[in-house]
């Protein structure tokens, strides 16, 4: 299966998670619900990854890899941290059109950082996404 497929089912679970955290959270210290969401999240994915590994996968791991992959989980805690809290405080469906404008931060970013190239297409799908979600916000 192609990288667009599982895009597309990442972004389903992504809709999925906003409409069910944002259930999950009323009520509740929204820190407490990220812990607990990381929680299952933890479980879940260790258990996937020890029934599928290869052996010494783990051992293979250069520190290049752990550093970067701490930093982005990291990044990731902090971003979960900071969209349960905007779920608690307003409504997700404009707390997640403004959470999708990472797409526009990951296609500067990966131009600068990644070598990636800045096409006109880029841009344009940039500035609409941008423009999506501030309409979307503003509802």
């Amino acid at each position: 299966m192609s990288w667009v497929y599982w895009a597309f089912l990442s972004a389903l679970f992504a809709a999925a998670t906003a409409v069910l955290a944002k259930i999950g959270v009323a009520g509740v210290d929204s820190n407490l619900a990220t812990a607990i969401r990381t929680s299952v999240v933890v479980v879940f994915t260790w258990g996937i990854a020890f029934a599928t590994r290869k052996p010494n996968a783990i051992e293979a791991l250069m520190p290049r890899t752990w550093l970067f992959l701490t930093l982005s989980g990291i990044a990731t805690g902090l971003s979960w941290l900071c969209y349960f809290r905007a779920l608690q405080l307003g409504p997700a469906s404009r707390v997640a059109p403004i959470d999708k404008l990472s797409v526009v931060f990951v296609i500067v970013l990966a131009a600068l950082f990644l070598d990636e190239r800045m096409t006109a297409p880029k841009m344009l799908g940039g500035v609409l996404i941008a423009a999506g979600a501030i309409v979307l916000a503003l509802d």
